[in-house]
């Protein structure tokens, strides 16, 4: 404890003491007490107080200017990390491979689909069929390359979030230690 903290707590006790040991007055059950003597009591109290309201305001406003901070900052990433994924997704190689991808199946199926009118029914089932399995091999190398992708944005965007949660910890951590 201050010694201001002491001082108010030995005042305050001494002011109970001065009401437990005063006089009692018969069948009320009131205490006479030095009323001087109890008033400069009140007064060094009083003298004490506005230090450690002053300090208790300070570290109050400071409590409140470090979770606004954390909070601002927390949003800010926050934002800032959406709008990285939503970049991400749109500009990412992987969905421009898929474009080009989709355009020459389409492409292909066109090709595809004039041979098939042409051709012997055998010919077409052959075709249809072959089409089906690179379909699936390019729809399943598509979804792997996709699936890898988001991964490392989605542990790109849970370290930023992690980073920030530290801060926001860090902060409350200095706040207790005022």
């Amino acid at each position: 404890m201050e010694k201001t903290e002491v001082n108010i707590i030995e005042l305050l006790e001494y002011l109970e003491e001065l009401i437990e040991t005063a006089p009692k007055v018969p069948i009320t059950g009131k205490s006479v007490v030095d009323k001087k003597e109890f008033l400069e009591v009140i007064d060094q109290v009083i003298n004490y107080l506005p230090d450690q309201l002053k300090k208790a305001q300070w570290v109050m406003t400071e409590k409140d200017r470090i979770l606004g901070d954390a909070q601002k900052e927390y949003e800010s990433t926050k934002s800032e990390i959406l709008e990285m994924m939503k970049q991400k997704v749109e500009n990412h190689d992987v969905v421009k491979e898929a474009k080009i991808r989709a355009n020459e199946i389409i492409a292909l199926a066109q090709r595809d689909a004039k041979a098939i009118r042409i051709g012997s029914r055998e010919y077409s089932t052959e075709i249809l069929s072959q089409l089906d399995r690179e379909i699936e091999e390019k729809r399943n190398i598509l979804i792997e390359n996709m699936q890898k992708s988001f991964e490392i944005a989605a542990k790109e965007i849970d370290e930023k979030l992690s980073s920030t949660g530290s801060k926001i910890k860090e902060n409350i951590s200095e706040l207790r230690g005022m």
